[in-house]
């Protein structure tokens, strides 16, 4: 079982830059692919962007431009480097675990991002 702890997160002014960290248990992270979420209240889960096990990444339109994903597998770490954040941004950050050839997906507990004056 992979177990995924997100940090980072906090509150910055709009325009401001907050890098989210991600990191993995388990022998076999370099496998999955890798992705953050978000989501705020009453609305659904949003995608925000994903990288495959070999670093081939995926955005949002939201936030393409400004949110850059990476992994680094040796350490079994994920992160998501936000830039020119905007208060629309505001939400509870997920980090996700998925391989779907073995139907594995897993989730953290989440981290609060606020963008805010």
């Amino acid at each position: 079982q992979v177990q995924l702890v997100e940090s980072g997160g906090g509150m910055v002014q709009p325009g401001g830059s907050l890098r989210l960290s991600c990191a993995a248990s388990g022998n076999f992270f370099s496998l999955y692919t890798m992705a953050w979420y978000r989501q705020t209240p009453g609305n659904q889960r949003e995608l925000v962007a994903t990288i495959t096990s070999i670093g081939e990444p995926t955005y949002a339109d939201s936030v393409k431009g400004r949110f850059t994903i990476s992994r680094d597998n040796p350490e079994s770490k994920l992160y998501l480097q936000m830039s020119s954040l905007k208060s629309e941004d505001t939400a509870v950050y997920y980090c996700n675990a998925n391989l779907r050839q073995t139907r594995d997906d897993y989730w953290g507990q989440g981290t609060q991002v606020t963008v805010a004056s």
